[in-house]
């Protein structure tokens, strides 16, 4: 079976959905989450579950037109979507390793989306 190129685009699609699921998870960190009452009005929590979920069930998706040896490693992409999201919406500050990081990743995805 030969892997869709919408079946890609869906993974990569999936995890930036899911790559906001720890940015707003992170953000619910910062309130107490020692109450259940908090814990229910905690919207950054829900909002990150949510997005977890929903990047989940398009992966899902994306799984019926495609193989998993090739889809599989797309995932990796949520990292580097997590590295970028957390300096826009954290200010956290990305240093060269990171960097270096993100760009292996993104070598190694595209050598498994050049040979499929």
């Amino acid at each position: 079976m030969a892997t869709a190129l919408s079946s890609i685009l869906l993974v990569v699609f999936a995890t930036l959905v899911g790559a906001f699921g720890p940015i707003l998870l992170k953000k619910a960190s910062e309130k107490k989450l020692s109450r259940f009452k908090s814990l229910l009005t905690n919207y950054n929590l829900h909002a990150g579950v949510f997005l977890y979920a929903a990047g989940t069930i398009l992966f899902i998706l994306a799984l019926r037109n495609g193989e998993l040896s090739v889809l599989y490693p797309f995932v990796s992409l949520g990292y580097v979507w997590v590295c970028l999201l957390s300096m826009r919406f954290l200010n956290e500050r990305m240093n060269w390793q990171k960097w270096a990081g993100i760009a292996f990743i993104i070598l190694g995805v595209s050598f498994i989306g050049i040979g499929s």
